[in-house]
């Protein structure tokens, strides 16, 4: 049997981790996602972290965003004391100046996303904050990983290990352990003191998203390894759950983006400042092929305004975005700034009628024709009465056609739902009593109660998860009686529990150099240069790398024969991975440095 100090699961794991570890525990890690593909949402989020510096406001603007519904007080106030201390968070823990969001984007349209809610009290309160200037390179989750892979002496850390079970003590109820799957056998692992559920939410769960949500299925737009496992858990100690209604999406219109198969990333779901694709003859319709919300406003997280709130509207399950030859070729030849989202035109279907594009998409001929003839009336009229839409973007359907349709679906970008938690991220049973060691921190069971707005999740993982881990790794004195029984487990004393993250110690010959890099898109690139006795690139391999498969892979393939060809590690990037080329570049680099000046270019 394996006896730790603490279990935990990433994401919000690594901050609860890095920080148990700092308070002398010994950590045991664990991801159900293999290599490259670990760190949860966060891996995949804008990495913007919700913050300000005036506390009361912040409280004030919270509030509002969660009316009429109140969040619990201690757990909330709580998020909004960290929320009002990021600054000095990021100076202290991540080592790093943080950048506003609100500066950065400061005269642009973009500022909205920052004050999402502009007309609620004190909402200028609020801003998010980067660790740099950019907000798609994973930065914040290498940093992270990095605080955890610095203390290697007191974090093992396993891939592919899903947690599926808690072991509890029957008569004191305390939390004692976990189940771990690990080389396709399940392990009972030991916990001393703590356990920290860390595991995100429900999104790739088509179950829970009937039974929670009223929804057949959301495309998921970050990690595809959240699978409800932490909800099965908590319901197997008798935790009470809360805020499973609540989720998060984004894309366009109301949070939709072009239909993609089960079981795929909604890879164009980031992009919601597209405005072309709401402009002149275009509307989008429901299961019934009528209309059903304002096509031209900008979704607040999936959010979109409902009688004087703002709600996630009920997802349809064959929504489509349906516009006329002239729209077609405004998208066409829309230049791309930045903003225009691929993959509508190239799943667009095509009819030269609107009764034969119905028969296509399986909607009623009838239904579809009266609800242009409706939308080609408003736009004459110049007023949208069904929905409001701004008058300046209508414009009547050309009545010969040939017309598109687009299928598309609704994104989900992450669940809310958990274990209910107090101010020290320990999980409450029913009767609002802590469950003994066992914790919770990140999205699974967060706070986030009603409307939602950019970077609190990922604020509330670096909160949640220093104050889970901070928690957990204190030493409880309260351990059921010797004896309890791990013996079931079925576990081999022979099998390796070693750390995923131990370093290899790659062997190299005369002449060869390693090289190592963290620059990349995946957990680092290591390669091995070789150096024939002139000093010249020989071969280059590269030993370890997590990128990306497609143009990622391109990279791991191209680069190391043009360096050898070329004999220099400056070679020009491979188009569509510049992250993976300045990787593999920056690990040669790094190798070539270590010949100590025998590498002539």
């Amino acid at each position: 049997m394996s006896e730790l100090n603490l279990a935990v699961n990433i994401n919000a794991g690594a901050t609860a981790a890095r920080f148990a570890a700092d308070k002398g525990a010994k950590v045991l890690l664990v991801d159900s996602a293999p290599e490259g593909h670990e760190g949860g949402n966060t891996r995949y989020s804008g990495q913007m972290v919700g913050t300000g510096t005036d506390y009361a406001a912040l409280k004030n603007y919270h509030e509002h965003l969660a009316a009429p519904l109140k969040p619990d007080k201690g757990q909330f106030e709580a998020l909004i004391k960290g929320m009002a201390n990021m600054g000095d968070y990021f100076k202290q823990y991540l080592d790093v100046e943080p950048v506003s969001m609100k500066e950065l984007l400061k005269g642009t349209p973009s500022t909205a996303y920052v004050t999402e809610y502009p007309e609620l009290p004190d909402a200028d309160s609020y801003d998010d904050y980067l660790v740099h200037s950019d907000t798609s390179d994973a930065a914040l989750w290498k940093i992270l990983r990095q605080k955890v892979l610095d203390r290697a002496d007191k974090i093992d850390v396993w891939y592919n290990a899903p947690a599926k079970h808690l072991l509890q003590d029957g008569q004191s109820k305390i939390v004692i352990g976990a189940q771990i799957e690990r080389d396709h056998k399940l392990r009972n692992i030991k916990a001393n003191n703590g356990v920290v559920l860390a595991v995100g939410g429900f999104e790739n769960n088509k179950e829970m998203i009937q039974c929670f949500l009223q929804a057949s299925y959301l495309s998921p737009i970050g990690t595809l390894y959240n699978k409800g496992d932490g909800i099965k858990m908590l319901e197997e100690v008798n935790a009470q759950l809360w805020n499973m209604r609540s989720y998060e999406s984004l894309g366009q219109f109301h949070g939709l983006s072009p239909r993609q198969s089960e079981g795929k990333r909604s890879t164009n779901a980031l992009n919601v400042f597209w405005k072309e694709s709401s402009r002149g003859s275009v509307i989008v319709v429901g299961e019934d092929g009528t209309r059903y919300f304002n096509e031209d406003e900008m979704n607040r997280h999936g959010h979109i305004y409902n009688h004087g709130d703002w709600a996630v509207p009920l997802n349809q399950n064959h929504p489509y975005m349906i516009f006329d030859q002239a729209k077609y070729d405004e998208l066409k030849n829309e230049p791309d700034d930045g903003l225009k989202v691929p993959g509508y035109l190239e799943q667009a279907i095509k009819a030269d009628s609107i009764t034969e594009l119905a028969d296509k998409i399986a909607k009623d001929s009838a239904v579809l024709t009266n609800t242009i003839a409706e939308f080609n009336f408003m736009a004459q009229q110049g007023k949208d009465y069904a929905f409001h839409r701004d008058p300046a973007t209508l414009r009547k359907f050309s009545a010969d056609g040939p017309n598109y349709a687009v299928a598309l679906r609704q994104n989900m970008l992450n669940t809310q739902g958990g274990g209910r938690r107090d101010e020290h991220c320990q999980v409450l049973d029913p009767d609002g009593q802590p469950i003994p060691h066992l914790y919770e921190a990140g999205e699974l069971g967060s706070p986030f109660v009603n409307k939602y707005t950019t970077g609190g999740n990922v604020a509330d993982c670096l909160i949640s998860g220093k104050l889970a881990g901070e928690s957990a790794a204190v030493v409880k004195n309260d351990a059921p009686a010797a004896g309890t029984d791990f013996s079931h487990a079925g576990v081999n004393p022979n099998f390796n529990s070693a750390s995923d993250e131990d370093r290899s110690q790659y062997a190299t010959d005369a002449n060869q150099y390693l090289g190592y890099s963290n620059s990349g898109m995946g957990d680092g690139v290591v390669v091995r240069t070789t150096l024939n006795t002139a000093g010249k690139i020989q071969n280059v391999e590269i030993l370890k790398q997590t990128e990306s498969d497609d143009y990622g892979l391109k990279a791991v393939q191209e680069l190391p024969q043009k360096m050898v060809k070329q004999n220099t590690y400056d070679v020009d990037a491979v188009s569509g991975a510049s992250q993976t080329s300045k990787a593999i570049k920056d690990a040669v680099k790094d190798s070539l440095d270590k010949a100590h000046g025998k590498y002539q270019a």
